[in-house]
């Protein structure tokens, strides 16, 4: 007889070990590549901050400078008026031991504040007018969503496709009757025209958006609390808003930047009363030209409210953009 040939035993645990540690690879090479994603798109944002930090030489500098002293002259700028002073005006400043730090730091541009300016006013008016607007929208549209969602209304397809058709033109399309339309009514550079304006271009999207959300809530919930007692109004309040608040979270973000951001009818329908920050932003110069540190720090104080609202609203945010969390059975 022929001796059979040995056989070299099968190591089962190196396998598995390496099978084991491939979704660990798998993981650590997409958590690599999310990291890297992530700072290319914060580059501007990160670059803004540093330039709202700059002094002004320090912003337009060729090559641009990465390592520089910190300094707030770009703030002091944004929220005061200033002027170029005459010689006796700078030595006689000079000679004052009572300025503050604020008129101390454009002391070093030959400069004086002589008040403030509008911009916080203007930070107001955006918060204001997009604060509003926003609960305002939603509110509306939680409550037409779920008519729509619940009720058999006659031509509801119709008036969904109408109530979407707002948001096909341009807005900067309608303008011009727009602007017409308020001079007539007297809303133009008013607070609650531009309040009406915003809701009423957030509320299409918002309708549409929330009945998603509320479609996904299965009707049986609401049918169980009929039975035990519950009038329609109830069963809403203590049902349906309750499983939809993932889908408010989301709305309320959307139509937040959306009136937060919005340019061209901020600035064409308002000059001095509801003038918000957008279109005030780009306007900023300076007595020698364009002051890009001043126009970072405002940039900067715009986008701070909205990440607030955002950082707050993360947990329901993340699972509304998704289109509804609860699926039916």
């Amino acid at each position: 007889m022929t001796a059979s040939p040995s056989r070299t035993p099968v190591n089962y645990s190196t396998r598995v070990d390496k099978v084991g540690r491939r979704p660990q690879i798998a993981g650590a090479i997409r958590a690599v590549l999310a990291i890297i994603i992530a700072f290319i798109m914060l580059i501007p944002v990160i670059w803004m901050g540093m330039t709202a930090f700059k002094s002004l030489p320090d912003a337009v500098s060729v090559p641009p400078k990465v390592f520089f002293t910190p300094s707030l002259e770009g703030f002091v700028n944004l929220f005061t008026q200033r002027r170029q002073m005459t010689n006796e005006e700078r030595e006689a400043f000079g000679q004052r031991t009572d300025l503050n730090w604020a008129e101390q730091l454009v002391l070093n541009r030959d400069q004086m504040i002589i008040g403030q300016s509008l911009f916080s006013s203007q930070l107001i008016n955006s918060l204001v007018i997009a604060g509003a607007s926003t609960i305002i929208s939603v509110v509306f549209a939680v409550l037409s969503a779920y008519a729509f969602s619940r009720f058999n209304i006659p031509g509801k397809d119709d008036l969904l496709f109408f109530i979407l058709s707002q948001r096909m033109l341009p807005a900067v399309v309608v303008t011009v009757p727009i602007f017409l339309m308020y001079t007539q009514l007297g809303l133009r550079d008013t607070h609650i025209g531009m309040i009406l304006l915003y809701t009423s271009f957030n509320l299409s999207f918002a309708v549409w958006l929330l009945k998603g959300f509320i479609d996904e809530i299965p009707q049986e919930y609401e049918e169980a609390a009929l039975v035990d007692g519950y009038t329609r109004l109830q069963a809403f309040r203590k049902i349906v808003l309750p499983q939809a608040v993932t889908g408010i979270a989301a709305t309320t973000v959307f139509s937040l930047i959306f009136s937060w951001n919005e340019y061209a009818f901020a600035l064409m329908l308002t000059s001095d009363r509801a003038r918000t920050a957008p279109p005030s932003i780009p306007l900023i110069l300076g007595s020698g030209g364009i002051e890009w540190s001043t126009i970072a720090a405002g940039s900067l104080l715009f986008l701070i409210p909205v990440v607030i609202v955002t950082f707050a609203l993360r947990q329901h945010l993340l699972r509304g953009v998704t289109f509804g969390a609860i699926r039916k059975g």
